[in-house]
């Protein structure tokens, strides 16, 4: 039996679509989540506040998960897929992240958008004094670990680094 409840799904539009999407996604009636931030923006003689999305490229809809609902995703103007984890078969996006986004919005704090890092993944360092090292990490708070492996000797140099510092390769 196919679940009749609606869901978040996230979409990805073309570049500079986002506000597009969502205006005549709203239009249609359907529900749209565009994590959106004010940031300064600087030209030779002004400075003005405009909005960004949080993701370029991306927004969310809550839609119920059949194929007819989908499909009138995939025809509004500007959007490019909706995101699935398994080709075909779109992905939902948790309640509770949708939920926690909206809460982190809310609050007005500055928000720094980064890759998700993970124990294991291979990064390098793009500040400070290690910048250009490149090595794997593992987690303890607050700071993460760098490890970087000789793997001729057999060994491994461990050292703490700022998550700031780091960078996806």
């Amino acid at each position: 039996m196919v679940d009749r409840a609606s869901a978040w799904f996230a979409l990805q539009v073309k570049p500079r679509f986002e506000f597009i999407v969502q205006n005549d996604l709203s239009r249609n009636g359907t529900e749209v989540f565009l994590p959106a931030v004010n940031r300064l923006s600087q030209w030779k003689d002004r400075k003005k506040r405009i909005e960004f999305p949080l993701f370029p490229g991306y927004l969310f809809s809550r839609v119920f998960p059949v194929a007819d609902c989908f499909l009138e995703l995939l025809k509004t103007r500007g959007v490019v897929r909706i995101l699935a984890a398994v080709p075909g078969h779109p992905t939902p996006v948790p309640d509770k992240e949708i939920a926690a986004l909206k809460v982190l919005l809310a609050t007005g704090s500055e928000l720094d958008l980064r890759p998700e890092l993970q124990a294991g993944k291979v990064v390098r360092i793009n500040k400070g004094i290690f910048q250009g090292v490149q090595g794997f990490i593992t987690r303890r708070a607050p700071h993460f670990l760098l490890h970087v492996n000789i793997s001729l000797m057999g060994r491994c140099v461990t050292v703490k680094i700022p998550p700031d510092d780091v960078e996806l390769v």
